[in-house]
């Protein structure tokens, strides 16, 4: 959005981009929800996730891609990021950008697609081929998969395992009801909504898919709900013993405090890696719930991609 409109400015022609008022946020959120896959967003990767992204993989670099002024909310691309001098010649790679996000745009728009269609084939074909299906699932759970990809089919897995489960609860021992376990995914994937991606009724227990074991990203999302317990979902091959340890041994290094460590550590009601999503693939498998499993990733996939209602096949066409 910053770049369309440093373009559609003409700066990338011109020499005084340092002295342009900057772009007012609203006409900013209104252009990102016409965006393909920005119907959902909010504020938060004009304001923070943008930058602490480019900081995750140019640490030593002292520059960030967005520049904004909080209380005049105007926001710049920064130009410096955008300019290469080679020798003597000068190249604005402003342009060059935009034909980059179309493409990866267009990229991921095929690839959810191809993998809409590859669980519709499963799901005809699963009653026949069962293996095949199980062998397509479980690659999908592994630590090179998009994160959405991911989240969706680990919430799958755990619905289905935790649906074959219940409780008993009353308001006196002689009065008790059974209740089914059941987990609801709480909204999109990748959305700052508190740390919660899965609710499980009726125990109440709070679900954070994440990819990283940084102790910042942890103890941010459990601070967020006022230190309620939280079951973190790994994206990792680790064992959960090591990603404990890993965890702890940050979290020594960050706060230096054992009491501030051991309470925040308390925090963390479980930690569910790989193996774990596999092991419970496994018996859902087993129970006869695969059927399920791929019904509930198609449901999911759907609204998170929103296949059938993808606006355009790129950006380039909603260009001003």
């Amino acid at each position: 959005m910053l770049v369309e409109d440093y373009l559609n400015q003409g700066y990338d022609q011109r020499d005084d981009y340092a002295s342009y008022e900057g772009a007012k946020f609203s006409e900013l959120f209104r252009r990102q929800r016409e965006l393909p896959f920005g119907s959902k967003l909010q504020n938060h990767a004009l304001n923070h996730r943008l930058n602490q992204e480019f900081r995750k993989f140019f640490p030593t670099e002292e520059v960030v891609p967005i520049i904004r002024n909080p209380e005049t909310k105007r926001y710049w691309i920064n130009e410096g990021l955008l300019i290469v001098e080679i020798g003597n010649d000068r190249h604005n790679l402003a342009r060059s950008i935009i034909r980059i996000i179309d493409a990866y745009v267009a990229a991921k728009k095929d690839s959810f697609r191809r993998f809409i269609e590859s669980c519709d084939k499963i799901r005809r074909l699963h009653a026949e081929a069962p293996d095949k299906a199980r062998t397509f699932i479980t690659g999908l759970v592994q630590p090179n998969i998009d994160a959405r990809i991911f989240e969706i089919v680990s919430f799958a897995i755990m619905k289905a395992h935790y649906g074959q489960q219940s409780v008993f609860w009353g308001w006196t021992e002689d009065d008790l009801n059974e209740e089914a376990l059941v987990l609801y995914k709480t909204g999109r994937t990748n959305a700052n909504d508190g740390g919660i991606d899965f609710v499980m009724k009726p125990l109440g227990r709070f679900f954070q898919v994440t990819e990283t074991v940084d102790v910042r990203k942890y103890f941010l999302d459990i601070e967020k709900i006022q230190r309620y317990p939280l079951t973190f979902v790994v994206k990792s091959t680790d064992d959960t013993p090591a990603l404990s340890a890993r965890i702890r041994e940050q979290a020594r290094a960050t706060y230096g405090v054992d009491t501030v460590v051991d309470r925040l550590m308390d925090c963390i009601e479980e930690i569910i890696n790989v193996p774990t999503l596999l092991e419970r693939f496994g018996e859902v498998v087993a129970d006869g719930k695969l059927g399920e499993v791929i019904e509930e990733i198609i449901r999911q996939s759907q609204v998170e991609f929103n296949v059938g209602g993808i606006p355009g096949d790129g950006v380039s066409a909603q260009r001003a």
